[in-house]
């Protein structure tokens, strides 16, 4: 446990501001000669001669799938292989990531090594993978090859934690999106610090270690960065907040967060538990020797932050030193800490060129969001020069100022490189071109207007190119949008999965009480009473509900037409939970947040209840009359079967208490007790529809894997879940002296095995032709319910 210090912050940020002041300085020198526009234009009619071709029907077709939508992510990789142009395309992004996020120089030949191996491994994933490349479940394969899944399960479970404490006023999945493009990143950093070197062993320690420093580093934007920037807090909790880091990072040490009151009280405890978690865990893997450094570095990017975030746009006296000095600081240092937090060998050339790299990716990125930034009030070089360049002449255009930068690193940081030529030059053309894309003609033609006035003849040749030329996109930006666009359809097809839920188990809530007719006088009115005292009770209806989706959505099936088979398979199911609940199996007192039927009533009126609503699930399926005979008949005879094999997993499980089962006895008997009644759900509507046996396979092998699946979850709440979210006592399975996955594998170990199980039922889902989209949340929904 490292003790607390105090860093010498002004010391370190005084001295950042002095090399800063001198990179500026060298700029602003630059821009007076204007000597970088006569070794840029030679540059660009260089590089024009491999991006501008005749104009031709191909050319055309070319220009036009480039700017697709991000959504065509599979069918564009397959179209760059197909034309040749994958390699080229690959290795441009590599050797960016190479020399953004790594600080390397491209002429290094061991460099030029390392993005070889990474195209080659990347061009093979990507055309092997299909459209589901980057999904959960193709992670976790990868993780296992590296045996760090249990790591990664850690991180589905991080991020889905973030993603639902985000506060309105900020965006949930730019915040997801980024905190995994930062654990990627140190991910990277760690692979190509190891280069293949060191044991199995110790490859995966440092990956794992790796994810958790990616997630804790990575947690600072969202909940930091993201947070004070946007009106989340009010100015005096900003202010408290903003204290208690500067606090955290001169002392090595996390404050006591304090009673945080107000609409910001649960959220501020949450934030400050994470973050205090995250730092810790830092601090931990963090040498002696380089702890100080790290926090020094961290206080820079701080406070650099913080002096951009204070100024006020409705100030006009700010100088040019003011402008960008901090974001020379910011822009350095934010790569340079990642280095430290991997404990990276000191690397002067490494650290120097990140140094001067940096503020051309911020002036980048500041261009791409000026608007969104004067809309904010943001201090940016953009915003403020829009709002006076028309009074303030002494104002540094912030464009001009880009472009001087990478004439700087063309020929100064990277010695006039050919290949980082080609790469800076594909960037920042590719950046116009995609602003005038999501922007629109207009408002990039009046961007433009203001800010390529500074050498007439060179902004001709960069508009020129920004035009007409190809082959400058690149894999992070594909990559990047593919995955926003995954992730805010997948956080609308959810809502709407879960409204739909709602809906639907409404619906069908309304039709399951059962009636006494007058001719049904000898019935006894307990057992009606008992039964609709079970229906009545907060279930999930998960199974018809299920039926629902597949019959109506997937299957085009009328609702009102399959009624009965819905309330059957819940009659069935309430049945089988009655049976479970008796004194001579679980002995149950609690279910569905409410006594269970045998508590309320007796043993016999229970008894005779279960089989009075299994008999009930029958004639309701022999009344489906809308369909052809011969089909109803197929599908009791199928319900049956079912009831039959879910009594044998029953009798498995009571034959169980007391006995350590085996995985594969655990497996046989919770598919037969949980597993059957999904296959049921997915199969009665798809014998309805008459699909053919491929796809009732394919469902069926989904159900077995969902089951499963459902069943380990099941497990796990009983010993992780709260009582009153269940709506049941916890810890009934070691009471009962059951085996569950849960004591046979323990909770990582059963983890990993639900995991195991959801990968292969997305696997059938692939054969699965219609309803695979619900499927897929339903399977989400499992793994990760409360309940």
């Amino acid at each position: 446990m490292k003790e607390a210090l105090t860093i010498q912050a002004d010391k370190s940020y005084h001295e950042a501001e002095q090399k800063a002041t001198a990179y500026f300085t060298t700029l602003t020198e630059g821009l007076e000669k204007q000597a970088f526009i006569k070794s840029l234009t030679k540059d660009i009619q260089t590089w024009k001669q491999s991006h501008i071709q005749p104009p031709s029907i191909f050319s055309r077709f070319t220009r036009k799938r480039v700017k697709a939508d991000t959504r065509n992510y599979q069918p564009y990789l397959q179209w760059l292989d197909v034309t040749g142009k994958l390699d080229n395309y690959l290795d441009r992004s590599i050797s960016y990531i190479f020399m953004r996020d790594l600080g390397k120089a491209l002429d290094e030949k061991e460099t030029q090594s390392r993005i070889e191996h990474n195209v080659t491994r990347l061009k093979k994933y990507l055309l092997k993978d299909g459209d589901q490349t980057f999904s959960m479940a193709k992670l976790y394969r990868m993780a296992e090859k590296e045996g760090v899944e249990s790591t990664l399960i850690w991180m589905f479970e991080k991020l889905k934690n973030v993603s639902s404490n985000i506060p309105q006023g900020m965006d949930a999945d730019e915040a997801q999106r980024k905190l995994i493009k930062i654990i990627a990143g140190v991910v990277m950093q760690v692979i190509e610090e190891m280069a293949g070197k060191g044991s199995p062993e110790e490859r995966k320690r440092k990956l794992e270690e790796a994810i958790r420093l990616g997630y804790a580093y990575g947690l600072t934007y969202p909940f930091i960065d993201d947070l004070l920037d946007s009106n989340v807090l009010s100015r005096e909790e900003q202010k408290r907040y903003s204290d208690l880091i500067r606090t955290t990072l001169l002392t090595g040490t996390v404050p006591e967060l304090g009673d945080w009151g107000g609409k910001n009280g649960a959220l501020m405890k949450y934030i400050h538990s994470e973050l205090r978690d995250a730092f810790e865990y830092m601090k931990a893997h963090q040498l002696e020797s380089t702890w100080r450094s790290f926090l020094e570095q961290s206080y820079v990017f701080f406070k650099s932050q913080e002096v951009d975030r204070l100024k006020d746009l409705s100030d006009g006296s700010y100088t040019n030193e003011r402008l960008y000095i901090p974001v020379i600081v910011k822009a350095a240092s934010s790569r340079l800490i990642v280095r430290s937090i991997i404990r990276a060998a000191e690397d002067e050339g490494i650290d120097k060129r990140t140094f001067y790299y940096g503020i051309y990716n911020q002036l980048a990125d500041d261009f791409a969001d000026m608007f969104e930034d004067l809309e904010e009030g943001r201090v940016t070089p953009y915003t403020y020069y829009l709002k006076y360049h028309a009074e303030r002449q002494d104002l540094i255009n912030p464009f001009e100022l880009y472009w001087a930068v990478i004439g700087y690193l063309i020929h100064e940081v990277y010695h006039s490189d050919e290949k980082t030529r080609e790469v800076i030059l594909d960037r920042a053309i590719n950046g116009l071109k995609r602003y005038e894309v999501r922007m629109g003609t207009d408002t990039y033609d009046k961007v433009m207007g203001v800010f390529a006035t500074f050498h007439p003849e060179f902004n001709r040749l960069i508009e020129q190119m920004a035009e007409k030329a190809d082959d400058v996109d690149f894999f992070d930006k594909l990559l990047r949008d593919h995955i926003l666009s995954m992730l805010k359809d997948e956080r609308k097809e959810q809502e709407d999965f879960m409204d739909s839920v709602k809906t639907i188990r409404k619906e069908i809530n309304s039709e399951l009480s059962i009636s006494i007719a007058e001719k049904d006088d000898l019935i006894n009115e307990q057992i009606i009473d008992a039964a609709n005292y079970s229906l009545k009770s907060d279930g999930k209806r998960l199974r018809p509900i299920i039926t629902w989706f597949m019959g109506v959505r997937a299957y085009g099936l009328e609702k009102d037409a399959i009624m009965p088979l819905l309330k059957s398979l819940e009659y069935m199911h309430t049945a089988s939970l009655i049976f479970d609940d008796l004194p001579s199996q679980d002995n149950a007192p609690v279910r569905r947040g409410r006594q269970t039927v045998h508590e309320t009533y007796n043993v016999a009126v229970a008894e005779l209840t279960g089989l009075f609503l299994t008999q009930k699930a029958v004639e309701e399926q022999s009344s489906l009359h809308t369909f052809d005979s011969g089909t109803v008949l197929q599908l009791v005879n199928y319900s049956a079967r079912i009831i039959a094999d879910m009594c044998r997993g029953q009798a498995m499980d009571l034959d169980s208490k007391g006995k350590n089962l085996t995985l594969e006895q655990l497996n046989v008997m919770c598919f037969y007790k949980t597993g059957m009644g999904f296959e049921a759900s997915l199969v009665m509507p798809a014998i309805l529809r008459g699909v053919g046996e491929a796809e009732k396979k394919a469902l069926r092998t989904f159900a077995y894997h969902a089951g499963i699946a459902f069943q380990i979850k099941d497990d796990l709440l009983d010993v992780e879940g709260n009582e009153n979210t269940l709506g049941k006592p916890t810890s009934k399975d070691a009471e009962n002296s059951r085996s569950t996955f849960v004591s046979i594998l323990g909770q990582e170990g059963a983890r990993k095995e639900m995991w195991e199980h959801y990968c292969s039922a997305m696997d059938a889902l692939e054969q699965v032709p219609q309803g695979s989209a619900f499927l897929k949340h339903l399977l989400n929904y499992i793994i990760n319910r409360d309940y």
